[in-house]
């Protein structure tokens, strides 16, 4: 019984070192990747059907999901799928601006606290605090809100909320740096704390703030469709996953659950590929997991 038990076994084990040979956990790290970028590409491309997202057509309205209408149509006739696709592409663009300006601003305060020290780490290390301990939906909504909405209101009132954590980070990853033996050389050698941040400092924190910047993003976007949904973000007139969600909740009561679910469903799968990213970046950048 031994002996005929024995072959499954070997020819499982030698099936899970084949696997992990050529599957190896720096290998699945750029599959992920390419893949989460190739699908955030795809996304993107849905900006050029904001046009055809807003046609109508009555004849076909109300119509549930089929294989001809995926995600079916609106009260309206217009297609569902080309909206939440359109949707997305917009939450992108906008994800992208938000995140990208927040990370610098983030990048600029930690460099800058770090290498500083003194009397100016204590300032911003009291505003990283002061904005960290604010209810975060509340100041997102007013700085929307005074910025006056649409799309240079979302991604300012996004950008000026989402930089803390990463600055927390950067900051204590400058410090880290800061006391190794070559950077202490370098001030010795008279080098201005500038210099010493662009030539040392700076190229060892950027993989820091590349994985921080993919990881914004689900942030920018998930809090950009929030306050469109309550109706300070983007216009109506743009076919927004906050518009589209905002309008499909009084159809919901008449049996149309594919109006917010599904649109609804894609978002939330557009943030998990963008934790995937930032996950499997931050993986790769990582010397301890990058082997192996």
């Amino acid at each position: 019984m031994n002996l005929e038990a024995s072959p499954p076994l070997n020819l499982w084990s030698s099936l899970s070192l084949t696997r992990d040979r050529y599957f190896n956990r720096r290998r699945q790290t750029l599959f992920w990747i390419l893949f989460c970028t190739i699908v955030l590409m795809v996304i993107a491309l849905g900006s050029g059907q904001a046009t055809v997202a807003n046609q109508t057509n009555l004849s076909e309205r109300n119509q549930a999901p089929s294989l001809s209408r995926p995600f079916g149509t609106d009260w309206l006739g217009r297609d569902m799928l080309v909206r939440t696709w359109s949707g997305l592409s917009l939450s992108l663009r906008v994800g992208f601006l938000a995140a990208l300006f927040s990370s610098l601003i983030a990048l600029l305060i930690g460099l800058t606290a770090a290498t500083l020290g003194g009397v100016v780490d204590a300032f911003f290390s009291w505003w990283i605090d002061v904005f960290l301990s604010l209810p975060h939906m509340v100041v997102l909504i007013l700085l929307a809100f005074v910025s006056g909405g649409g799309l240079t209101g979302v991604v300012i009132s996004v950008a000026l909320t989402h930089w803390p954590s990463l600055a927390r980070v950067i900051r204590a990853e400058v410090y880290q740096v800061r006391s190794a033996d070559y950077v202490q050389l370098s001030a010795k050698f008279g080098r201005s704390p500038f210099w010493i941040a662009r030539h040392h400092i700076l190229p060892h924190v950027f993989p820091q703030f590349l994985v921080g910047l993919i990881l914004l993003f689900p942030h920018a976007i998930l809090h950009e469709a929030g306050i469109t949904f309550i109706g300070i973000g983007l216009s109506p007139h743009q076919p927004a996953i906050g518009i589209i969600l905002a309008e499909s909740m009084r159809h919901l009561s008449t049996g149309y659950w594919w109006l917010a679910v599904l649109p609804g469903a894609a978002l939330l799968v557009m943030v998990k590929l963008f934790d995937i990213l930032g996950e499997n970046v931050r993986a790769l950048l990582d010397p301890r997991l990058a082997q192996e």
